[in-house]
């Protein structure tokens, strides 16, 4: 039998990486060992299951310099002691630990973003920070996965890297899982079952735009009466969102789940799901819509072009516009055509998210690198 290929990922960031990994640990657990150092924000419960062994190093969020070296100097003696064929860093923050905790030491070194932190929205000085952060740390990994197309893009646009260090790999969606949920009741979570029920997943946070949200949802509301809205996530924005919500006197007809195990069981019970992201590096919850049959609204903003084409398999507004948020919902409830014909192209195109697609795309590349060494 041939020897496992050992892979030591570190992450830092929840959310959409946990998502990535757990579906990558899934499917790659025959051929490869996967050793998961990760923060305290993850869900170290979930991960023992899917990873060969889980290690948890408390890790700030924010650049702080003590916290930060005695991270780095922990991540150091893990990896000399382990000895990983591969290290791969998921995220600016835990890419930057990796990549300065493996030098000098015979390991080849992936790093994958999940969206370059430089296309943020901040100020000019903070994204020069991030790029030549990049550009300085790309001298120190053997391979940059980019989640999309326009990531990679960004990459070769703001010279962080020769391009043949650059490989796209997309990202990947259980669709196996996704068609064994249940959809959620709508009695359970108090919608009515006549609600025409229009859903965001995501983070309460700036990058995914629960205010635009929420500014289309009372515009919505007006155009139709019966229309519900589902909020399926949490973050540092929900007081604020909560706010806007009683301020709008749209209370009787929102739903914040929280942070939920199953999304793809949300969804199910959606008209219409949004993403409408001020940036993204990919949007993973859009071809967890498409499985769904769920027609999509999003805006026209860096990856999710790539994904969505507007009039074709979804509808793309600008950022920030909620009147156009609104225009779109509502042209999608009264088309009743559109909306079949949207789930219908979606149903076909989504298996090219396929996770089995993104893990074999994975596993080739530990393969090429590891023969490198």
């Amino acid at each position: 039998m041939d020897k496992k290929i050992c892979v030591l990922h570190v992450a830092e960031a929840a959310g959409g990486v946990e998502r990535y990994l757990e579906t990558l640990f899934k499917y790659s657990k025959d051929k490869v060992e996967n050793i998961l150092v990760c923060s305290q924000n993850c869900d170290y419960e979930k991960f023992k299951k899917l990873a060969d062994r889980v290690i948890v190093l408390k890790m700030a969020h924010d650049i702080e310099p003590s916290s930060d070296i005695k991270v780095e100097r922990t991540l150091r003696r893990i990896i000399k002691q382990i000895k990983p064929d591969i290290v791969y860093a998921h995220s600016s923050k835990a890419g930057a630990f990796a990549r300065i905790a493996d030098l000098g030491l015979n390991n080849k070194v992936i790093y994958n973003p999940h969206g370059w932190a430089f296309n943020m929205q901040q100020s000019a000085k903070k994204k020069e920070m991030y790029k030549w952060v990049e550009k300085i740390s790309a001298h120190f990994c053997d391979k940059i996965v980019c989640i999309s197309d326009a990531e990679k893009e960004s990459a070769l646009r703001e010279k962080i890297c020769k391009p043949s260090k650059l490989q796209v790999i997309y990202n990947g969606i259980d669709l196996e899982e996704i068609e064994k949920t249940a959809p959620m009741s709508r009695a359970q979570l108090g919608i009515p079952e006549d609600a025409f029920v229009v859903g965001m997943v995501g983070r309460l946070s700036k990058q995914k735009a629960p205010d635009t949200f929420v500014k289309a949802a009372k515009l919505i509301k007006e155009k139709i009466p019966n229309a519900f809205f589902l909020m399926v996530g949490d973050g540092e924005l929900r007081a604020q969102i909560e706010g806007l919500i009683n301020q709008y006197d749209l209370g009787s007809s929102f739903l914040i789940t929280g942070w939920v195990d199953n999304p793809t069981a949300y969804m199910k019970i959606m008209d219409v799901g949004m993403l409408l992201s001020r940036w993204e590096g990919f949007g993973l919850v859009l071809p967890e819509y498409m499985a769904c049959s769920v027609p999509i609204v999003a805006t026209d903003v860096d990856a999710i072009p790539n994904i969505v084409r507007n009039g074709e398999n979804g509808l793309l507004v600008k950022q920030d516009d909620f009147y156009a948020v609104c225009d779109a919902v509502y042209k999608m409830y009264i088309n009743k055509k559109l909306k079949i014909r949207i789930i219908s192209i979606n149903e076909k195109s989504v298996k090219k998210f396929d996770a089995l697609r993104a893990v074999m795309d994975s596993l080739k590349l530990y393969t090429k690198e590891e023969k490198n060494k």
